[in-house]
């Protein structure tokens, strides 16, 4: 748990993240469960009291529940995940392109991208839960 200033940095990204993934139920570009997970992480260093209260809340339980139990996603939480993924990493490989980047940072990005697809798509089981 941390303490001083480090506690109220973790509640402000605890709240920018939980902020962010809340933008992300509506907005299909916006990864939901991972700015929620990351929300959980913070709230977790930053508070008992915080981090009891969201893994109450009905968001919660309907975005990562599921994921911190089971280390388990639906299809579509994998699906809008890996195509949020593909899209930013893409447009960073096209900018690293079109800039004539060195090839290494552009080996690297694909690299962590291949990584990510193998991760959710084999590694994180799929659930049937919606």
């Amino acid at each position: 748990m941390a303490t001083g200033f480090a506690k109220y940095v973790y509640i402000l990204l605890g709240l920018i993240f939980l902020g962010l993934g809340a933008v992300g139920v509506v907005m299909p570009f916006i990864p939901t469960t991972p700015l929620a997970l990351l929300a959980a992480i913070c709230f977790g260093k930053s508070s008992k009291r915080l981090h009891s209260w969201f893994i109450s809340t009905r968001f919660h339980k309907k975005y990562i529940d599921g994921f911190v139990k089971e280390r388990a996603m639906t299809i579509k939480a994998k699906l809008v995940l890996l195509a949020t993924i593909t899209t930013f990493m893409g447009f960073s490989f096209l900018v690293m392109r079109a800039a004539s980047a060195p090839y290494v940072p552009q080996i690297i990005l694909a690299i962590v991208w291949v990584l990510h697809v193998i991760y959710f798509g084999f590694k994180v089981r799929t659930s049937d839960k919606n």
